[in-house]
This record gives structure tokens, sequence and C-alpha cells, in this order.
């Protein structure tokens, strides 16, 4: 394993980590400081950090499961694991922001008064300050190693530094008016702000889990990449996935059909070295040779045919 992939490895697993650590203290601290108030937005928040726990802790897991090098049951490796951990992220945070915007609309309808709302502001400063924090170290490790699992549990605190910013705008103005349905209001907007975040998460998992093909532009520069090698003549049926930590390239060379299979082979090595030079993490080529001009049936073919009726 190259040193690259190890410190990758190592700023998951610490992303992970300190992810779940810091969701522990603030779904303790929020219920705590709900419990004092009565706040039903501070609820939210309170909802939405143990969301935050249980999502870091499928990350936690996640992301320990993808990294788990191919085996005889799973050739392809273990990549998935962490769009599941991000499909499952969604889930647990669209169910919990039906159930607070069920909630919110109750006490619009049915006010009540909150207490001591001074030890709520307190609270949702200092848990606004922590959420802020460990996204920007999110941001940073998503940046240098690119994983789903981490760019998920991120897009669940980018949401909690959202909620909280709410929450405190809220029990300010709560402290400041008296009004009691602003708690409520606050709360019904920060859970369609949940709900959404669960729809932006869901969909990105389901592009690995479903194998999507790479963006139009990376596909062509792998053409490009594959056609400038010295002895590639064409290509076809050109399949691309990604999955977590790893790119997936596969495709099929036609060389001149009087070469050695020697030199051919050389020629796909050749092509394969190419494409992962272009691709960023860890990328896995498969050039299948074929003689030039080939008649036989194609994926490319099949793909680019109309629908059936």
């Amino acid at each position: 394993m190259s040193r690259q992939v190890r410190s990758g490895a190592a700023l998951r697993k610490f992303a992970s980590q300190a992810s779940l650590v810091v969701a522990v203290i603030l779904v303790v601290v929020k219920l705590l400081a709900w419990l004092a108030t009565g706040s039903v937005s501070l609820l939210t928040s309170a909802v939405d950090a143990l969301v935050d726990t249980s999502a870091s802790l499928v990350t936690f897991f996640g992301v320990r499961y993808a990294e788990r090098p191919p085996d005889r049951d799973h050739r392809f490796g273990h990549g998935k694991g962490e769009a599941v951990a991000g499909f499952t992220q969604a889930t647990f945070l669209g169910g919990a922001a039906l159930v607070l915007a069920i909630q919110s609309l109750q006490r619009l309808v049915f006010p009540e008064r909150l207490h001591d709302v001074g030890i709520g502001l307190w609270v949702i400063a200092v848990s606004l300050l922590a959420a802020t924090g460990l996204v920007a170290m999110q941001s940073w490790v998503v940046r240098r190693t690119g994983s789903t699992a981490i760019a998920a549990d991120r897009a669940h605190y980018l949401t909690d530094v959202a909620v909280n910013a709410a929450v405190l705008v809220a029990l300010g103005v709560t402290w400041l008016t008296g009004w009691s349905r602003a708690d409520p209001a606050f709360a019904l907007v920060i859970s369609a702000a949940m709900l959404w975040s669960a729809r932006n998460i869901a969909n990105e998992a389901l592009l690995q889990l479903l194998d999507r093909e790479l963006p139009s532009q990376d596909r062509q520069r792998i053409r490009q990449a594959v056609l400038a090698c010295k002895g590639a003549r064409s290509l076809h049926d050109l399949r691309t996935r990604f999955a977590g930590d790893r790119t997936f390239v596969e495709y099929h060379l036609e060389v001149d059909g009087d070469l050695s299979v020697e030199r051919g082979h050389e020629i796909g090595d050749i092509t394969e070295a190419a494409v992962s030079a272009i691709l960023s993490g860890t990328v896995e080529v498969t050039a299948h040779l074929e003689p030039l001009g080939i008649d036989d049936e194609r994926l490319d073919t099949r793909v680019s045919a109309p629908p059936a009726v």
C-alpha cells in the first residue's frame, strides 16, 4: 500500500472519530438544554445532533468497511460501503426532519412559554462554534481523500451549522420579544432544511450505488489519453464508475491485428498507465485488447439505441 493511500485512510479514520466524539457531546448538552428551556427549536437541534451521532457511527464503520482490500467475495473491493453509509445517513436525517416538522406545527397551533432562554442561548452558541470547526476539518479531509462517507457526514454538519444558527436566532427573538411562536416557526424552517439536506445526501450516494458513469469531461479525457499512446488505434465500449475510495475504468482497445500478443499487451499496459495518471485517487484500469476494425456486438451501440416501446 502506497504512502498516499495510507495517509488517506488515516485521515478518513481521524475525521470519522472526531465526528463521532463531537456528535455525542453535542447531543447530550442540547438535550439537557431542551429539558431546561422547553424550546422546540432547541429540540430540533438536539434531535439533529442525535441523528448526527447515529450517522457518525454509520460513517465510522462504513469507512472501515470500505477500506478492506478486495477478497474472494468482493473482487472489486468494498468501496461502496461508503455510499451505503451515506444513504443510511440520508434516511436518518429525512425521518427526523418529518417528525420534527409535525412537532413544530403542533407548537405553532398550541404555543408554549419557554424557560431559561439564556441557558439555551449559551449552549447553542457553543454548539455552533464546535460544528463550524468540525466542518472545516472535514472539508480539508474530503479535499485530500475524496471520501464519500466523510462528505456525507460533512453535509450533516453543514446542516447542523445552519440549524444552530437558526436556533440561536429563534431563541434570541424569543428572549427579546417574548413571542412564543418564533421558536416553532424557526423549528419548521430547520426541519425543511434537514429534509433538503437528506435529499442531496441520498442523491450523491445513489450515484455510486447505481454505478453512474463519470462526468463526460472525464470520459473524454480518458479517450484522449488512450488514443495518444503509440500503437492505440481506436477505443470503444468505455465504461467507468466510482466506488467510494477508487475509480474503475474499462474499455476495449483496438490495435493492429498483425501485432504479437506480447506487443499488444504492452500497448494495453501503456494505455492503462496513461489513464491512471490523469485521474485522482486510486484508479483501477482494465483494457480489453481487440484487432482494429473488428465487427462485433458493442455496448456503445446498445446504449445509443432508442429505448424499446
